[in-house]
């Protein structure tokens, strides 16, 4: 079931992609997917599960063991994360749409540094990341959200987002501005099953929670 129907109408091949942060729970089908990868040390987590993956890469510093029968590619530049680069590897082989889980949890860092990667490459790639908690991306500047109800929806700006509407959550935004270290949308819920959500100029990550 596709939560946003602007992912939902991408007609583009579809990536998976493992982070060596926290470990999820529950692996979506991953037969839904044209590739899988493995990034760095989150191999292992495939390996004590018994899943192969497509593609291993990353600069090889927490990995225990490098497989020999699938694809690997060691990007060992420092001036980049191994998130970064496996995006630019996914570009490069003609995928737009990348699912990711493990881009949280462990250290707080690397979680931020997952979110500054993934407004970098914004405009070029579709990237969502899942974990036990909720689902979270970033959006351009017109979205519906669909089934939703129930759900704590919020609003991120990085580090403003201007004139700000939404239709459906329980405390509506209306032409509002949001900056980051001011006041951001936190904790709101979605009254309706879409959710929609309108803003002009800035950056906007809308998170979703599961339950």
């Amino acid at each position: 079931m596709c939560l946003f129907s602007y992912f939902c109408q991408m007609n583009s091949k579809k990536a998976f992609i493992l982070l060596n942060g926290a470990e999820p729970k529950i692996f979506p089908d991953l037969s839904i997917y044209d590739i899988v990868c493995a990034i760095d040390g989150a191999y292992d987590h495939f390996k004590s599960k018994n899943i192969q993956p497509d593609l291993v890469t990353g600069d090889f510093d927490s990995i225990h063991t490098i497989p020999s029968n699938i694809e690997v590619i060691n990007t060992p530049d420092q001036n980049f994360t191994d998130f970064d680069k496996a995006l630019t590897i996914l570009k490069n082989k003609g995928y737009v749409h990348i699912d990711v889980y493990g881009g949280s949890g462990k250290e707080h860092d690397h979680f931020l540094g997952n979110i500054s990667t993934a407004l970098q490459w914004k405009n070029i790639l579709k990237i969502t990341f899942f974990d036990d908690f909720g689902t979270y991306f970033f959006i351009e500047e017109q979205i519906t959200l669909t089934n939703v109800k129930g759900k704590n929806i919020s609003l991120i700006p990085f580090p403003i987002a201007h004139e700000i509407f939404t239709e459906g959550l329980a405390y509506p935004i209306i032409n509002e501005t949001l900056t980051f270290g001011k006041r951001i949308g936190t904790r709101n819920i979605a009254f309706d099953n879409d959710v929609q959500i309108t803003f002009k100029g800035g950056e906007l990550l809308v998170y979703i929670s599961n339950d």
